[in-house]
């Protein structure tokens, strides 16, 4: 039997920060899969997590497993699908690690990512967005830092992830206002601001407060703000400014819906994907394709440019009814 643990160390110390050079924010993403599926294959088997071995993480505990996050859980097959991701980047690392596991290796390797809808992606209209923007009140510290996040998350179009990441050497003021950005896997891209968003930036580094901390956006206890730090602070003005826009009423905006919003509002300005994913830092156009099928402007442009065909005169004539009812008789 081979201990599971110490594999896991290894994977997590070692595999994916030096070999994979994999960002903090993977790691997190890896860490919580396993730190989910060591407590189920825990319960599962009877034993500590700590006692788990690798023998046990065979294809019918990681199917139960999956099972379990839809159902107990309730995660979406996209979720379920990132899941069995993380486990099996795990597994090709134990198949150069652990010869006698090869055959529990090809049979993990074989079990299929769910099909997942792709429904149109959520964003806000013009009137909505600047309600948002809006709500921050600019006489107050906190007003002033959240009216520069939510400016600069939307006008650059950032992950959440992004625009905490962002030190304050990464804003930029020579030649013209910019950010430079970390983006996924890695990638650097450099974004000019407008001039609005800049001067709202420079507002919060006005009075932005003294700290060891390197990162932008500052939290009440002059640390580095957290993910569900912006996440609460966005929730908090959307339901602010759903006060004065009732169709903001009921409806999700998370973060990435601020970054749909200027994706959308980039393709309609500029009516090039392309210039789109530079924007966002996409690796591959195709994953900006999803815009074109959440903007009519095309699909009215390719209706535009057709004939549709011609269709035979004529009207409808209603059956007499004393007629039909004679018939039926």
């Amino acid at each position: 039997m081979t201990p599971l643990a110490p594999i896991l160390e290894r994977f997590f110390r070692e595999y994916l920060p030096r070999d994979r050079g994999c960002s903090p924010h993977t790691s997190d993403a890896y860490a919580h899969t396993f730190r989910l599926f060591v407590c189920f294959a825990a319960d599962l088997h009877g034993t500590t997590p700590s006692a788990l071995v690798l023998e046990q993480m065979d294809a019918t505990t990681i199917l139960a497993f999956l099972a379990d996050l839809e159902q107990t859980r309730g995660n979406s097959p996209s979720t379920r699908n990132a899941r069995l991701a993380a486990i099996k980047s795990f597994v090709r690392f134990v198949e150069y690690r652990e010869p006698s596991a090869i055959n529990q290796v090809r049979q993990l390797l074989a079990i299929p990512a769910k099909k997942t809808d792709s429904p149109l992606i959520s964003h806000l209209n013009r009137t909505e967005l600047q309600a948002v923007l809006d709500a921050p009140d600019p006489t107050t510290h906190r007003g002033v830092r959240d009216r520069a996040m939510l400016h600069l998350c939307f006008a650059a179009g950032l992950r959440v992830s992004e625009l905490i990441g962002i030190r304050l050497d990464e804003v930029l003021s020579d030649p013209r206002p910019a950010v430079r950005i970390r983006g996924k896997g890695r990638k650097e891209r450099v974004l000019p601001l407008w001039r609005e968003t800049n001067e709202t930036l420079l507002s919060w580094l006005s009075i932005r407060p003294e700290s060891t901390a390197p990162e932008l956006f500052l939290s009440a206890r002059r640390q580095a703000l957290s993910r569900s730090g912006f996440e609460y602070i966005l929730a908090k003005h959307v339901t602010a400014a759903a006060v004065s826009c009732s169709s903001l009423r009921g409806k999700r905006v998370s973060p990435h819906v601020l970054r749909h919003t200027c994706a959308m509002h980039t393709l309609q300005a500029t009516r090039d994907v392309r210039k789109v994913s530079l924007w966002l830092g996409h690796a591959s156009v195709k994953s900006t394709e999803v815009y074109l099928r959440a903007d009519p402007t095309e699909k009215l442009a390719a209706l535009q440019a057709g004939t549709a065909p011609g269709l035979r005169p004529g009207r409808f004539q209603a059956p007499d009814q004393l007629l039909a009812m004679l018939r039926e008789t």
